[in-house]
């Protein structure tokens, strides 16, 4: 960007050279100089400039009359980076990879900043607009899947997506074999593109064959209750999947040699012809 506006800073200036010019033939020759030193300035487009892609980094703050009251999310690409524990001060990261991260967010005054902001304004405004305006709702999307391929007596994460959530408001519940499961992550709430919000619920455990877990999402606005069920299916077991692995890799590196065998002798061979 910087680059551009020098640009155009240049052009301004000479083209305010050619209309001081002092007769016709000099405005020509000023002019005809000009075009020149442009051309020798211009510089071409970057290749790399073609390559470059749009990412959106979105550092949302909301607060509401229901639970939680007040909330943070910073999500890049609607990925959830962190989300904020007020009573702490701190950070959270939804992962642990995002841990240093956190630690360096640096200073938090411009979200309590933010915060107070937001809770004045549903104090200023939300009485006046009361039966005024429609009231959002949105109807909760669940699914249940793994973190990582399933592998039957391996440690595992089940995570329960939920999608389409307005307002940010909700309560997860897990179950195993239809009984309560204790020992669930906290669930973190992220914003996405459309005023819309997601949110995750992350589970530990060890997967067997006949396993049934059940998540279950209650929508504390009106009470709507959204199941999801997640059952063991196409797992390899631990030793197949290791053989699997190693059998590709093996494949592979054979093909290679054949591939680097044939390549040698053809570009040894000598020439024919004249």
């Amino acid at each position: 960007m910087r680059y551009w506006n020098g640009v155009r800073k240049d052009r301004s200036r000479r083209a305010q050279v050619i209309f001081t010019g002092s007769g016709a033939v000099q405005s020509a020759q000023n002019r005809l100089q000009v075009e020149q030193e442009e051309k020798r300035l211009e510089a071409p487009t970057p290749v790399w400039r073609d390559d470059l892609q749009n990412h959106t980094f979105l550092h949302t703050i909301y607060c509401q009359d229901w639970s939680p009251s007040v909330g943070l999310s910073e999500t890049y690409d609607e990925d959830q980076l962190f989300s904020f524990d007020f009573s702490q001060n701190v950070r959270v990261p939804r992962l642990p990879e995002f841990t240093d991260w956190a630690q360096k967010a640096g200073d938090s005054s411009n979200i309590f900043f933010d915060k107070t902001f937001c809770q004045e304004m549903i104090q200023e405004i939300g009485p006046n607009l009361e039966g005024q305006i429609p009231v959002s709702r949105g109807i909760p999307i669940t699914e249940v899947y793994t973190l990582k391929p399933l592998e039957f007596g391996k440690p595992n994460t089940l995570v329960c997506s939920v999608s389409n959530l307005f307002p940010p408001t909700l309560t997860v519940n897990w179950q195993h074999q239809f009984s309560p499961v204790e020992g669930a992550g906290p669930t973190f709430v992220s914003a996405v593109d459309g005023l819309s919000f997601q949110a995750f619920s992350y589970l530990n455990f060890t997967p067997a064959p006949n396993d049934v877990y059940s998540c279950i999402v209650t929508h504390e606005i009106d009470g709507y209750t959204a199941i999801a069920y997640w059952v063991p299916q196409n797992a390899l077991p631990s030793d197949l999947l290791e053989n699997v692995l190693c059998g590709v890799a093996f494949g592979l590196g054979v093909l290679g040699i054949i591939v680097g065998l044939v390549l040698i002798i053809y570009f040894r061979r000598p020439c024919s012809g004249g």
